[in-house]
């Protein structure tokens, strides 16, 4: 691409410039975007508003995942984008977010939506296919999997509700919680190793690939087992497995050694909700009961601990900062804990699970916009850096 460019007059370092990494500008949409969804699909759902079609849980699962969930993995994963294709990549993510508005352009709204999918699994998918290891290679077809889905539940919207919808809605948080499961090491393990070679000299746990192996497998054949109903007792035992050997994954990491880190301590913490959620799935799964009890979770938990935490910690790292001085971190842990807590306990609640439901998506929604409200103030230093500095880091 460089060559191209250097035959039209444009020399290496301006083809640079001309990039821009993808999360400058998903990590904030993604931000805001979270913090309106979760009030909307309660006005939706609970108070006949009538102007946003969320009015269902798998709409309001598949605006979380596949609008949420799958702009901060493009954001994390992409890298440096050529500015023109990245405004384009972002364009098609905003017009499919307005899929969700009771409005003639819905329909439009859902094809950009679909071929935004649809773009990142053709710049993710072969990327990782070419990995050396095994467990690396893996990306390729998870990654192409929750693109997938992101394209087939859209149909939807306009096939009304199908008997295939909520197992669906399951299974992609499975994958997701297998995604996060591997990424989520793969951040928190080599930060740790890191801190602990500067502070004590001596490596800690690094990556326990035979941990996270067993864990790709376990979380893998429950994914696929999730679909029938029979086969939940069995899956039930994997999940259970893999929780146990999440938080002996934690142990590893020496969270302990780690007390004067507190951004490492919110992503080991995000980490753990991974195991708190594996153990409820497995407790519901072997004496069935509200699935969603054990999926919010992960949903919320684990997702808005771990992408919060991710999301600042890359910003602040390529701002030539040092993560452990971003106040609002323990914060958004609290805030995420406390919407997780209440979300999981409105099940139980009797006549209280709607004054919950909003207490709940309140603390969501105010992470997310402090989590915003953050990003913006790093970003500022980042734009703020000498240009030839910022284009080494992308």
């Amino acid at each position: 691409m460089f060559n191209v460019l250097a035959k039209s007059g444009i020399d290496a370092a301006d083809a640079v410039a001309l990039r821009l990494p993808a999360w400058r500008w998903l990590f904030p949409l993604a931000a805001l975007h979270a913090a309106l969804m979760a009030p909307l699909s309660l006005l939706a759902l609970f108070h006949g508003w009538a102007p946003v079609q969320l009015a269902s849980p798998a709409a309001h699962a598949r605006e979380m995942l596949f609008g949420f969930a799958l702009a901060v993995i493009a954001g994390y994963l992409l890298g440096p984008l050529p500015r023109r294709q990245l405004g384009m990549l972002v364009a098609l993510w905003l017009v499919g977010r307005l899929g969700v508005l009771d409005w003639p352009g819905a329909v439009v709204a859902s094809l950009a939506d679909g071929v935004f999918a649809l773009w990142l699994a053709a710049r993710l998918v072969p990327r990782f296919i070419a990995a050396k290891k095994w467990r690396n290679r893996l990306l390729s077809p998870l990654l192409g999997m929750l693109c997938l889905l992101a394209v087939v539940t859209l149909t939807w919207r306009y096939l009304d509700d199908m008997p295939t919808t909520a197992p669906l809605m399951h299974q992609s948080v499975l994958w997701l919680v297998l995604l996060m499961t591997f990424m989520g090491g793969r951040v928190i393990a080599p930060a740790v190793n890191g801190y602990l070679i500067q502070t004590c000299r001596q490596a800690g746990a690094g990556v326990q690939p035979r941990i996270e192996g067993a864990l790709i497998v376990l979380l893998g054949l429950a994914a696929f087992l999730a679909p029938w109903e029979p086969l939940h007792p069995l899956a039930a035992l994997l999940v259970l497995a893999s929780g146990v050997l999440v938080l002996w994954r934690i142990r590893g990491w020496q969270p302990v050694r780690c007390r004067a880190r507190p951004d490492l301590l919110v992503l080991m913490l995000g980490y753990a909700w991974i195991a708190i959620g594996l153990v409820l799935l497995a407790r519901n799964w072997w004496a069935p009961q509200h699935a969603s009890t054990a999926l919010h979770a992960f949903t919320v938990g684990a997702l808005g601990t771990l992408a919060s935490g991710i999301m600042l910690r890359h910003v602040i790292l390529r701002a030539k900062r040092r993560p452990e001085q971003e106040w609002a971190l323990l914060p958004l842990a609290g805030l995420f804990a406390v919407a997780a807590v209440l979300r999981l306990w409105a099940i139980e609640a009797g006549s209280a699970w709607l004054a919950l439901l909003w207490a709940s998506a309140l603390s969501w929604g105010l992470g997310w916009l402090l989590v915003a409200w953050r990003l913006r103030r790093w970003l500022r230093l980042v734009d703020a850096m000498p240009a030839a500095t910022r284009n080494r880091q992308t």
